[in-house]
Order: C-alpha cells, then structure tokens, then sequence
C-alpha cells in the first residue's frame, strides 16, 4: 500500500490558515458582504459559485483541501491509502463525528452520499467519481472506494463539495416524489456535517449561519471549532454600497473587491484589503450555436470568434479593469492548474489580422449582438464597455444587458444567451474538472455554448484513467491546443481573489479553490 496518511499538524494548518499562532478570541457574529446570493444549498445537484463556495462551511467531505488549495488533508476521514496497482483507496472514519442535529455520521451514510455523488442522474459533477466500482465498508470505521480503472484524480475528487457527506435518513425523509424535489427540500434546512448550521435564509437579502456544537475539528486553544458563534451573509449586489457598508463598520468583511478600489482600501488603516492566491480566470463565453431562438448567430463562424479574440486588447482590459493585478492567460486553464500549458499569451492584440478575419468571414460587415453582465459589478462592466469599443473597430455593435445573477444563470443554463462575461475557479487541483466545463462536451454542452470536438471528448475520457503522468500530460496539451484555437470563449486574465476585511478580523481565508473557509476566522474585541 501507498501509506499517504497525514497528521493533525496537517489539519490545524488549514483550520487556522491565516490565524496568528495564539490570542484567538470566541464569540461574536462576523457580517460578510457577497455579490450574490446562493441559490440551492444541495452539494450534489449544483455548479454555481454563490453556492459552492458556501457549502464547504456546512457540509464537510472525507478529506480536504489544503489551504494552498494543491495539496490533501483529513477532513471526516482521519486516514487514507491508495493500493499499489491503484485500484482502490481505503479511508478511516474519525471517532465520534457527528452531523450538526447530533446523530452520528456512519459508514451507511458515507456509502450513500458517495453512491449519490457518483450517480450519473445527479448532477453534472458525477464525473469526478465515475472511476468509482463500489462504494463499501469492511467495519464500522473503514471505507473502500473499488474503482472499475486507475484514476489519478480520485483522492482530490474526494475533497470537492458534490463528495460531502449527508445524512442518508433526513434526506430521504425530506418531502418530494423525486430526489432532485428531496434535494429542494432538504437544501431549505440543511444537516451537514461542516463548521455552521444554516439559522435562516431571506433570500436575495440575508443568510444566517450559527455553529455546529458537534464539529469534528479543534482549534488552536484546544477547544471546538468554529471561533465564531455564526457567520451573516449580507447580499450586496452593487460595488459601492457594498464597499461604503464595509468602510462605515456594518461589514467585517466583503468579496469581490473591485480592482478600481483596492489600491483605496489598502491604504485605509482599519482595513486589511487582502488579495488571496486563486486558481481564478476571467473570460467571456460565447455562444457558438447555429441559431439562438431561431435567429441566426454569426457566432457560430470560428473566423468571427478568432477576430473578436484578436481584436480585443488584453493588456489594455488589464491596466483598466484590474490595475495591473492580472496578467494574461495562456491557456483556457489558470497557471496554477496542473498541466496547464504556456505557449505564451493567447491571442496577443493584432487589429489588422482581427479585421482580415472578419473580411474572410460571413459577416464582412459586421453584426449586432449582446452581451450579459452582473447589474452593479464595477470590473464586468469595464470588462463589457472595454469590448464594446474594440469590438465596434471590426463592425461589431454590442449591447451590453445588465441583469441579476438568477436571470443570468437562467438564461445560460438554458442557452439562449449570446455571450456573458464569466469566471471560474478550480474545485480541485487536477485539470479535469475545468476540462470537463469547459471542453467536455457531454458534460454541459461546453460551457452551455454549442461547442462540441470528437478529438477532445476521446481525449478526455482518455486521460480520466491514464495514470503515466507524461502521457496525461500529452493528452492535455492536445486539448489546450484545440480548444485554446477553435473554443468559445475569449480568454481575458488571471487574477487573485479581492477580500476586504476589518482590522479586527483574523483567521478567514479563500483558498485558491475558491471556499470561503470561516471555521477559522474569530474577532479581535
């Protein structure tokens, strides 16, 4: 056997990411400011952000990811191992864990929340766990994960929030004919196994998280995690009055800084205006399909997607939206993923060769479009304007919609969208769930854009049980190379995560996998 177990040394490191080594104070409520609100607390049937990024704090997975987000670390799990011929891993449960209603997390449980997680029917991130022949326990600690192939992602796959463990009994009872109206249900009043409990949720508005008294974890005075007594989520969807709410003490924290206003809060003494490490990266997806409610969509003509990359200035969208904090992608994927490729930046700024491409186009002259962003985002919409201009250089006229989260999501969900400004983060330190996004056509239509390449979807359904780093390595940059050239999306840049926080504020982390992780953070009096 591989022994890959760690030691406590190794949670504490995550727990406290961030933390001075003593002095941490309990009590209190830390207020925090998002741009969004979450839409659906069910870590199995969900893929947006304002969810992922909150759930890590209510339901927790076997094991976790360090704070470096590169690494794995226990979590529910105290121990792991992979067999030698990699065809199956072998947890320890801890003693004594138990969900946030008191009642102990078992084996059936973990069984049942993996068969869940793994179920094709649920979700789109069963593809983590498709390597995945049985779920079993030997005894009452142990869990064995039998996989059908070698699977050099599966110990990660088990630290990303659709592995979290459920309580099989309080789900099932949760009312609904179906799981997914079950998951509905449940997600209104969650029992998970994570640090908070959610208290109360108005939507659009506030969400109220309290602590678990029956979290696993202790903290750096020797005593349960969390520090804190709950955690308020205030949802502030415009910059500014989330920015004057932190500056006149009502927040103790706010996300998405934008960039235009970090270099202002850095120099505020009682501010400490944090950029966090990220796997982050700024595009615009495109939809690529022939027609969008039955209009046609120029596009779908590769030469006019290849001119709007080449017409779009980059460097200039760097200095104007991030202030220099960016830098230019080089590939679909951040730097910072495994097997990302450097080949340079994609798409250097080239008006001459953009406006060829148009001429040898469908639409030499030009088309009108439009693109969605988030109403009140200061840096989506200096993204959209910045483009507008460029764009128009090469015929094309963009209206720029501005439109809540909810209306956004929906419409590109159901692809009726154009393009739609967009990021993304990495859920795990393996490239194969951003490829599955964004390239892996079966998965959600490629970014629900209509794009689709046989090449690509054999490739990755290859490297899912290619084990030889080298020739994983071969795959991917074969994919990069296609979709880098002929996909749907314009690549802007990387970036880190903005977090403005109160002085008094200690412990609170985003890891570069983009969870907000609070089980940590406490308050100075």
């Amino acid at each position: 056997m591989k022994n890959l177990t760690l030691t406590a040394a190794c949670i504490a490191a995550l727990m406290t990411a961030g933390t001075s080594a003593v002095g941490q104070e309990r009590g209190g409520v830390m207020t925090y400011g998002r741009y969004a609100d979450s839409l659906f607390l069910d870590p199995v049937l969900n893929d947006a952000n304002v969810d992922i990024w909150i759930l890590s704090n209510m339901y927790d997975t076997l094991l976790l990811p360090s704070a470096d987000g590169k690494s794995v670390e226990p979590g529910l799990a105290s121990e792991w191992s992979v067999a030698d011929d990699a065809m199956s891993v072998t947890l320890t449960l801890r003693d004594g864990i138990m969900f946030s209603d008191g009642s102990p997390i078992t084996v059936e449980d973990v069984i049942w929340s993996l068969d869940r997680a793994r179920n094709p029917d649920n979700g789109i991130w069963n593809f983590l766990l498709a390597s995945v022949d049985t779920v079993t326990a030997p005894d009452d600690k142990t869990i064995m994960l039998t996989l059908k192939q070698p699977d050099p992602a599966i110990v990660a796959a088990l630290t990303v929030f659709n592995s979290a463990i459920m309580p099989q009994k309080a789900f099932e009872e949760s009312e609904g004919e179906t799981m997914a109206e079950k998951a509905e249900n449940f997600g209104t009043h969650p029992i998970g196994s994570g640090a908070f409990v959610l208290e109360s949720w108005d939507r659009g508005a506030t969400m109220k998280l309290v602590r678990n008294e029956y979290y696993w974890a202790d903290g750096e005075d020797g005593e349960k995690l969390p520090y804190l007594d709950g955690v308020t989520f205030e949802v502030i969807p415009d910059d500014a009055t989330r920015i004057l709410r932190l500056q006149s003490g009502e927040l103790d924290g706010a996300e998405l800084i934008p960039f235009a206003r970090v270099a202002e809060l850095q120099s505020d003494p009682s501010i400490n205006m944090e950029l966090f490490p990220s796997t982050r990266v700024q595009y615009i997806t495109m939809n690529v399909r022939e027609d969008i409610a039955g209009e046609d969509n120029p596009l779908s003509d590769p030469n006019v997607r290849e001119a709007m990359n080449y017409a779009a200035n980059k460097q200039a969208i760097i200095q104007t939206v991030t202030f220099g904090v960016g830098k230019p992608m080089t590939t679909f994927m951040s730097s910072a993923t495994p097997l990302a490729t450097d080949n340079g930046p994609l798409y250097p700024y080239d008006l001459e060769k953009a406006k060829g491409l148009m001429a040898e186009s469908e639409y030499p002259d030009g088309f009108t479009t439009s693109i969605l962003v988030l109403a009140g985002n200061q840096d989506e919409i200096g993204i959209a304007t910045a483009l507008q201009q460029m764009w128009s250089q090469i015929g094309i006229n963009m209206e720029i919609q501005q439109v809540d989260n909810a209306t956004r999501t929906e419409q590109y969900r159901e692809g009726l969208f154009k393009m739609r400004v967009a990021a993304w983060t990495n859920d795990i330190a393996d490239p194969g769930q951003i490829t599955s996004y964004f390239a892996y056509s079966p998965t959600i239509d490629a970014l629900h854009s209509g794009w689709k390449s046989e090449e690509v979807d054999e490739l990755y359904e290859a490297s899912q049980s290619e084990v030889d780093e080298a020739k994983r390595g071969e795959q991917y940059a074969r994919i990069q190379e296609i979709f880098n050239t002929t996909g749907p999306t314009v690549p802007l840049y990387e970036t880190p995560y903005p977090v403005a926080l109160q002085e008094g504020v200690h412990g609170f982390v985003q890891i570069p996998l983009g969870n907000n992780i609070f089980r940590g953070a406490w308050l100075e009096d």
